[in-house]
């Protein structure tokens, strides 16, 4: 099948780092605008978001490591989303694009505040996509993303669901198990019974995620508390376990670039009632042992990521109604409006 759309182009720019596959589209200048995709998926998510920007800003669209065509380089877990983020920085110095607007989803908004605050002067906007907490996902509680326990419990490649990761592995594109890549979109990528825009195209991008023990979901940990796993140090989701990942000191960050903080108000991944956290996942009888909201509750992921964009300060909070954990995929209209406004209000 063809995955880049009409009007879309891919090339490998070596950095000091990695070689990246960018994305652009075809005769546009202005501004540059660099889009960051989630876990899971690769820049194909974004070209139709790309191809609606209007004129005077230049949509681009990378592929971190181990995702899409960029170079596979492992993943250091220990440090948190760094090894994305360092990666990013190294493209934006190849391509000579800061001042950059900067777009980030899901796991792509943490790695977009980790950049924020290694260098806020390379930023001239960023926008927060149902960005992953701040504290991480999974292990913590209250808005100030305090652990549950010390191990970091409850977070990590442990949560992985192994059947999903083997149909992954196996470039799995059917529809017949609720474990498919193409009916985990359909269920929590988008809000049912949403069929986004060239779908098959969407599941080849989520089967270019590498899988393994440096890559998707990575190394799992034991541990005697509940639910029974720690985060180990290699591979994406230990990326964004509470031990490693923390983005703390928002308010002294300077200059301080205007966030957009945009997200589907039905996502059930990143959520106060996430379906992929364990602690909610216990608290509904999901998960056995649940020790109770006294000692393990839900994690606040909204709560927290509210918290600390109050500590920074300029920042706007728009929720799409109707939509689900990728608005630019089921409610693209309202997404995308609320992205141009940001972008053309600050330049």
């Amino acid at each position: 099948m063809t995955t880049l759309l009409p009007g879309v182009t891919a090339r490998r720019i070596d950095t000091k780092r990695l070689t990246v596959n960018v994305l652009e589209v075809e005769n546009r200048a202005g501004a540059p605008v660099l889009f960051v995709h989630g876990n899971v998926s690769s820049s194909l998510f974004w070209q139709t978001t790309m191809l609606a920007l209007p004129e005077g800003f230049r949509p681009l669209a990378l592929d971190l490591r181990g995702f899409g065509d960029t170079d596979p380089e492992p993943v250091d877990a220990t440090r948190g989303l760094r090894d994305y983020a360092d990666d990013l920085a190294a493209l934006v110095s190849a391509m000579d694009l800061a001042p950059v607007h900067l777009v980030g989803w899901s796991m792509g908004g943490g790695v977009l505040m980790q950049y924020l605050l290694d260098d806020p002067g390379a930023i001239a906007s960023l926008t927060l996509v149902n960005p992953v907490s701040p504290y991480g996902f999974g292990g913590t509680r209250g808005a100030d993303g305090e652990l549950c326990h010390p191990s970091g419990a409850g977070s990590g490649a442990g949560g992985a669901n192994p059947e999903f990761v083997r149909r992954l592995a196996d470039g799995d594109t059917g529809e017949e198990s609720p474990l498919s890549p193409r009916q985990v979109l359909l269920a929590h990528y988008v809000k049912p019974p949403c069929v986004p825009e060239h779908l098959d195209m969407l599941v080849e991008s989520m089967l270019s995620t590498r899988t393994g023990d440096d890559h998707y979901p990575g190394t799992a940990a034991t541990t005697g508390d509940w639910p029974g796993i720690a985060p180990g140090e290699r591979g994406v989701l230990n990326t964004m376990s509470p031990v490693h990942f923390r983005i703390t000191g928002l308010s002294a960050v300077d200059p301080k670039p205007p966030i957009l903080w945009v997200r589907g108000a039905d996502d059930v991944i990143v959520s106060d009632t996430s379906l992929y956290d364990l602690a909610y996942l216990g608290s509904i009888g999901a998960v056995p042992g649940w020790p109770g909201a006294e000692t393990f509750p839900p994690q606040p992921m909204i709560a927290q990521t509210r918290a600390a964009l109050d500590t920074y300060g300029r920042y706007r909070e728009v929720v799409i109604p109707d939509s689900g954990h990728g608005p630019h995929l089921d409610q693209p209209a309202a997404f995308r409006t609320a992205l141009v406004e940001h972008l053309t209000s600050t330049g």
